[in-house]
């Protein structure tokens, strides 16, 4: 193939090429950005919640028409705000570019390549450890390990869920990137060839230096593309840096479409459900304990004051005074103690009606599911686990408001309720991985419907 043969030959591969990337690639890479943003936007919010960063007030105000990467984190000073201003920027960027950017042939130049590139590289995800080189990437680990302190275990999972999502997603998005800049690359040799050395008998890095400003004025000059250029035509190894070229400019085969059978995802939130109905039987178990530790504190000695108010108030037939105790839990979220005042007679009489409701959720292969669509079974399963989370968190609080506000003399009688907390728990923990299955099937689906494989039903 001689110069003018691969001239031709390149044109055309390039403009097959820049139609599958138009069509095919560009849609895929910025649905990667938006999982990338995705991921990252959970650990920013997060560490607005634990207060590691502040909440960048003027975040919304910042102007954006170009990619810009912030500028990178060294000092060990003041370093809250410092984090505070370039994560808020850092997220402002990937927002941009999955709204506003255009990933088009036109848009994804050399220049911008190399701003995304950066940009995916400001906080280095693949390797982010403690012993990464980037001062950046070492402050926000530093940082995020601290968030994790005092966290659940689920909470946990989900930041390192995160983190895995961000080290993979980078990897998709350089595999983007460099199918990006081989089309630019090539495209910027061609017009060279086109518009320079096509008519040069000499051709050398000087010669086309020369010559650039006139034939190509609004372009910028590479001369390390100008040497590959001159090797691809003039040496004698170049037909196979051609062919090289040509085959990496290929079009991908389409191949043939799988057809995944469509998976019954209201098996996966029915399990859901059934881990959660275990709640139901640990508060039953609880119930009469409550009732006794309740009857401690009320049966203690009563004050002259407290009998003479207790007979007044039978004598007027008067309803008892509400019974409210002041517990106190550790928030697993924010990590703080927090102060709850509770209405012991309301409580537990809702936590009757708790019993039944979590026993009712026991409907794995009943009429009653078949009969349910997804949407419903994802919100009952998502309030029932809310539900068991706050009860775990009252009860906790009234297990240690018993032990310590039972007359001394009493306490040996209290009754602990820690094996049935632990079993609530472990149904909160579970249920929550049947809710997350169900999303990352659902997710799954998705993308195979974004790829055009159209899943069937069983």
């Amino acid at each position: 193939m001689d110069r003018a043969e691969y001239q031709n030959a390149l044109e055309k591969a390039l403009n097959s090429s820049a139609f599958w990337l138009e069509k095919t690639d560009f849609p895929k890479f910025k649905d990667e950005f938006r999982t990338f943003h995705t991921a990252f936007a959970s650990l920013y919010k997060m560490l607005i919640q634990k207060k590691l960063i502040n909440e960048d007030p003027y975040k919304h105000e910042a102007k954006m028409g170009e990619i810009k990467v912030p500028k990178p984190i060294h000092s060990e000073g003041d370093r809250k705000d410092q984090l505070t201003m370039n994560l808020s920027a850092y997220d402002n960027q990937l927002d941009f570019l999955v709204n506003f950017f255009q990933f088009s042939i036109d848009f994804l130049s050399l220049d911008n390549i190399k701003r995304i590139l950066a940009l995916v590289r400001y906080i280095d995800w693949s390797n982010f450890t403690a012993d990464t080189q980037s001062s950046t990437t070492k402050v926000v680990y530093d940082l995020i390990n601290t968030a994790k302190t005092g966290l659940e275990p689920f909470s946990v999972n989900v930041i390192n869920e995160a983190i895995s999502k961000l080290k993979q997603s980078t990897a998709n998005i350089m595999g983007h990137l460099k199918m990006a800049t081989a089309f630019n690359k090539e495209s910027y040799k061609l017009e060279i060839r086109q518009s320079i050395t096509g008519n040069m008998n000499d051709v050398t890095v000087e010669a086309v230096k020369k010559k650039f400003p006139g034939a190509m004025p609004k372009k910028a000059f590479y001369p390390d593309m100008v040497e590959e250029l001159i090797k691809e035509d003039y040496s004698p190894g170049g037909d196979q840096l051609r062919n090289a070229i040509l085959k990496q400019l290929a079009v991908p085969e389409e191949k043939p479409k799988v057809v995944k059978k469509k998976i019954d995802f209201k098996i996966t939130l029915l399990d859901g459900l059934l881990v959660i109905s275990s709640v139901g039987v640990a508060l039953g178990d609880i119930a009469p304990k409550m009732d006794e530790n309740h009857l401690l504190i009320q049966n203690r000695k009563l004050t002259f004051g407290e009998k003479l108010k207790e007979v007044f108030r039978q004598m007027f037939n008067k309803e008892p005074d509400p019974v409210i105790y002041e517990i106190e839990y550790i928030d697993p979220v924010k990590g703080v103690a927090v102060k709850e005042k509770v209405n012991f007679n309301i409580f537990r009489n809702d936590l009757d009606k708790r019993v039944r409701m979590y026993a009712s959720f026991n409907i794995r292969n009943s009429a009653k599911a078949e009969a349910m669509d997804q949407k419903q079974l994802v919100g009952i399963l998502e309030k029932a686990v809310r539900d068991a989370q706050s009860l775990h968190k009252t009860l906790t609080g009234l297990d240690e408001f018993f032990k310590a506000d039972v007359p001394r003399e009493s306490r040996e009688k209290v009754k602990g309720i820690k094996p049935e907390l632990a079993t609530i728990k472990n149904a909160i923990v579970k249920a929550n991985q049947k809710r997350h299955e169900y999303s990352a099937q659902l997710e799954e689906e998705e993308q195979l419907k974004r790829l055009g494989v159209n899943p069937v039903s069983q």
